[in-house]
């Protein structure tokens, strides 16, 4: 009898004892499988973590292509033009250019404007009222910035000043009030001048100009005499048949004349004609006088609304087209003496000087 029950108990002993053992493997192997699946867990977030770093890392290597189509070279575009690079590369983009200047030929723009489009580039930066228009002819799709446009709503580029309404938007060259503000001082210490202007009449820009001159003359002591030319070759001998009939000259920003304006500035330091210009560096390059902006200025502001539609993914739809910041009267005080200006104390107070 002892017998058995000591065989009872060795018996019962041995299944606690394989009982105890198989939870141990269970409870390890369900560790094992925890500890697989944090790994993998962990595996997996890392990889995710390592894509999105490889995604970051490859949109901040993405290369863009800006075609730049420029309709002359004169040193106020291209003051234009080196502003909108800079804005770019201070925003950290990488950037090829595609630069391509008209040489104030309208065919040429139209070439451009289409070999642009057909290049499919990212975006248009468009230098001038007629590279402006012939961009926006050849695209509705690429995005166009503008600058140096003189009436980006008379020209048809824009719907308005608060509402760009398509593909393209930028930055105007002509403050509102600078044709009135030279006007009004020529007006002031220049009284009953007849003044003689210089531009191309198949320049929207100028055309537009030209009106504001002469609504702004109206009610003043002064009178106006113009000439009007195809080419910049034209330009000094259209200059020198006003010099004879007139007291000072004024040439606003007509990409033509100015790409010529050492011929003007030549007659009227022969002549000693007062030369009134229409930006800073018509005056550096020995104009009188001017209300003027900056172009370098106006060119990086453009560029910084580039940035927006490329980095931002922004249409140029939502970007309002600008004005440039306020203007000043700026004097050349070496041309003014060469021009044969007897000067007036008053512009101490009231003008910014170059010599």
């Amino acid at each position: 009898m002892r017998k058995w029950l000591l065989l009872i108990v060795i018996a019962m002993i041995s299944v606690i004892v394989l009982a105890a053992c198989g939870g141990g493997n269970n409870d390890n192997n369900a560790n094992n499988a925890n500890n697989a699946n944090e790994n993998n867990n962990a595996e997996e977030n890392n990889n995710a973590a390592n894509n999105n770093e490889e995604s970051e890392e490859a949109d901040s290597d993405e290369t863009f292509v800006i075609g730049a189509s420029q309709f002359v070279e004169h040193a106020s575009l291209d003051a234009a033009y080196e502003g909108f690079k800079e804005a770019i590369a201070d925003a950290g983009l990488n950037v090829e250019y595609d630069f391509q200047n008209a040489q104030a030929d309208q065919n040429n723009v139209k070439t451009i404007s289409d070999n642009l489009v057909a290049d499919d580039v990212d975006l248009i930066f468009a230098n001038a009222t007629p590279s402006a228009l012939g961009a926006q002819n050849a695209t509705t799709d690429i995005p166009i910035l503008f600058t140096s446009v003189t009436d980006a709503v008379e020209t048809g580029l824009v719907e308005s000043m608060d509402n760009a309404g398509g593909n393209i938007t930028g930055v105007v060259d002509l403050h509102p009030g600078s044709i009135k503000k030279t006007i009004e001082f020529i007006d002031k210490y220049f009284p009953d001048s007849k003044v003689g202007t210089v531009y191309n009449s198949g320049e929207a820009n100028s055309v537009i100009q030209m009106d504001a001159v002469n609504e702004a003359i109206e009610g003043t002591s002064l009178e106006i005499s113009e000439r009007t030319v195809s080419t910049s070759a034209e330009v000094q001998q259209a200059t020198m048949t006003l010099a004879g009939d007139v007291d000072v000259f004024f040439i606003f920003t007509d990409n033509t004349v100015v790409s010529a304006l050492d011929s003007v500035i030549g007659v009227a330091d022969e002549q000693q004609i007062p030369l009134f210009v229409g930006e800073p560096d018509s005056l550096e390059a020995g104009g009188f006088a001017t209300y003027g902006i900056d172009y370098f200025s106006i060119g990086y502001r453009t560029g910084e609304m580039a940035v927006e539609v490329l980095r931002d993914g922004k249409s140029p739809s939502d970007i309002q087209p600008e004005y440039p910041p306020e203007m000043q009267l700026m004097i050349n005080k070496t041309a003014a003496e060469t021009q044969g200006v007897e000067w007036n104390d008053e512009w101490d107070d009231i003008a910014e000087f170059i010599e």
